[in-house]
């Protein structure tokens, strides 16, 4: 039985990135068996970055494996969409959500490594997806870029270990400074009320920009990192491919 609600879904990973578990209540499950709880620290896919995998933990201990996390009618709602064959939830039941946090803390320091790759090419932003072994940036530009100098200048960002933090700003002030956004094609998630500054350095000196993705909280725990490839993809766009390890690993 589909049960119609208005309640939204409290997400816990805007203000938690490092949180992999909570207890939450269904409070609706959707006709393709979808899961929305009033509270979660799964990550929805939206602007590249993937959804969170995991399980939800029944009373019982037994467990429906997540295969996918998306967003529902709105952003505020969170859907949690169950592997095949698994029981299905009652509304009102509690569990505890688990995320695959060995794979959720790859995504966060991919998702990281494109900031910094962002911020050693300071060129518009016309496309990127984040994977857990491999991600993809494109810029908006035409000049040739060697890639070896490119993974030594963000990996002096990993090394100087920076800290990255978070800084809340309203919807309104983000419509009236359109210039911090440095995507040309993906906008922010706007809607709620409020859009996340995801802030590199003290005081944002090296980086600032609004995002709505997961992220370390140092430039350190990126880790190795290289550009394991640069593509022509038309007179003015360049794809920029970001691997984990140093170059000498790179397949």
């Amino acid at each position: 039985m589909t049960v119609s609600t208005t309640q939204k879904t409290e997400a816990l990973f805007r203000d938690d990135f490092y949180l992999s578990t909570c207890e939450g209540r269904v409070i609706d499950v959707l006709e393709d068996g979808g899961i929305v709880l009033d509270r979660t620290c799964f990550y929805a896919t939206s602007g590249g970055q993937p959804g969170d995998l995991g399980f939800l933990e029944r009373s019982d201990g037994s467990r429906i494996e997540i295969a996918i996390t998306r967003t529902g009618a709105t952003k505020d709602v969170i859907v949690h969409v169950p592997s095949e064959e698994q029981a299905r939830l009652e509304v009102g039941e509690d569990i505890v959500a688990h995320i695959d946090w060995p794979r959720r803390y790859k995504l966060m320091r991919m998702h990281t490594a494109c900031h910094l790759l962002s911020v050693v090419c300071p060129y518009p932003i016309t496309g990127a997806a984040v994977g857990e072994d491999e991600s993809r940036v494109d810029f908006d530009m035409s000049e040739t870029i060697d890639k070896d100098a490119v993974t030594a200048k963000m990996m002096a960002l990993v090394r100087e270990n920076h800290p990255i933090t978070l800084r809340w700003i309203t919807d309104d002030e983000l419509l009236a400074n359109p210039d911090i956004v440095k995507s040309k094609n993906v906008r922010p998630p706007v809607g709620l009320g409020r859009v996340s500054l995801v802030c590199i350095g003290e005081d944002a000196a090296i980086d600032s920009q609004p995002c709505g993705g997961t992220h370390v909280s140092e430039t350190q725990e990126v880790g190795d990192i290289h550009i394991a490839k640069i593509e022509k993809k038309g007179k003015e766009n360049r794809r920029f491919r970001i691997r984990f390890g140093p170059p000498e690993t790179a397949a």
